[in-house]
């Protein structure tokens, strides 16, 4: 019920005898202030995605439906923009260095079925991702959740009469959690199922072998790559850098600010490799690297990782105590 101030006795009541210690009473209670409401956040249905809401703040974008530049590098199910807490653009979309690249995403370049390559979702070529369902909920008081059931598709991979049949079923749960002492959490599970026999998965085919969970960050002059074990190089193959890094720099003029990878320790081959950029390019915990891995029809493969939005650098917002709690959490059923 919502209570107003009054600045009179309610009218009916002036001319009506009343006890003095019924009249404060009453006055008492109209007069007492409505509760502080609650922090409001959720995801809300727009014509393109979702986008998660705090307290009237946009926090980012998921992008449900295909987006492309002049009918070229066509994608969908991933996340941009993502904001900081005080506004910034974290992540950029359409970069001219790498114009497949897109904010918070997810491929590989290898989709192989027996023997035959099926397109390249890295270079978002001769392939699509067909969002059939999306699912928004409250997990618990603190953070809401957005599932989605995507089917990868092909014009590679097609019946007898051309339509394209799924070859991989995903399932992706982004969990976004209240800001709070500075930092905000958002959890990614990804988890694939082969819908064909035989189907692997694999990095790009060189050295690098980079693929899997891969952000596009904005990468400002003074951006510095920090791990568990202090300052990390970047290099150009992939590099042993421990569990989580951060990304923290001027991405906002006269503020630090940063995100951090943190990464689960049901992935396979935890703590996994690293391929690192300061520049033009994205931030990738490599799974499973230039050789393909076998998807099963039964078993789907789940990978789990977590981003740390925050004010400061990775000192200030504790990532490293962050990462073990995250470690040790319980894996939420949602």
């Amino acid at each position: 019920m919502t209570r107003r101030i009054l600045d009179e006795p309610p009218v009916g009541l002036e001319n009506e005898p009343m006890k003095s210690t019924a009249m404060a009473l009453l006055l008492g209670l109209l007069l007492t202030p409505a509760p502080a409401p609650a922090q409001k956040q959720g995801f809300l249905e727009q014509d393109e995605g979702f986008v998660f809401v705090e307290n009237g703040k946009e926090v980012m974008f998921y992008q449900r439906k295909p987006k492309s530049l002049d009918g070229k590098f066509q994608r969908a199910n991933y996340v941009h923009p993502l904001y900081g807490l005080d506004g910034e653009i974290l992540t950029e979309d359409f970069p001219a260095d790498h114009l497949h690249h897109r904010g918070i995403f997810w491929t590989w370049h290898q989709v192989i079925v027996g023997e035959k390559k099926i397109g390249d979702p890295w270079l978002a070529t001769d392939f699509s991702w067909d969002v059939r369902e999306a699912k928004a909920s409250r997990v618990d008081a603190s953070s809401s959740a957005l599932k989605l059931v995507v089917l990868w598709k092909s014009p590679s991979w097609a019946d007898g009469a051309g339509h394209q049949k799924p070859l991989v079923r995903e399932t992706t749960t982004i969990r976004v959690h209240r800001a709070e002492d500075d930092r905000r959490k958002i959890d990614f599970e990804i988890s694939l199922l082969a819908l064909e026999n035989n189907l692997k998965i694999g990095g790009s085919e060189d050295d690098k072998g980079y693929g899997g969970f891969s952000p596009r960050i904005r990468l400002p002059e003074d951006l510095r790559i920090v791990g568990r074990k202090g300052a990390v190089e970047a290099q150009m193959l992939s590099v042993d850098a421990g569990p989580w890094l951060d990304f923290s720099g001027s991405f906002q003029a006269g503020k630090v600010s940063g995100v951090a990878i943190l990464t689960h320790p049901s992935l396979p081959g935890f703590p996994q490799r690293w391929i690192l950029r300061k520049s033009r390019s994205m931030q990738n915990p490599v799974y499973p690297g230039r050789d393909p891995v076998l998807l099963s029809r039964e078993k789907p493969l789940v990978l789990r990782y977590r981003l740390v939005v925050h004010r400061g650098d990775a000192q200030q917002a504790r990532i490293d105590q962050l990462q073990r709690e995250y470690e040790n959490e319980a894996v939420p059923h949602l």
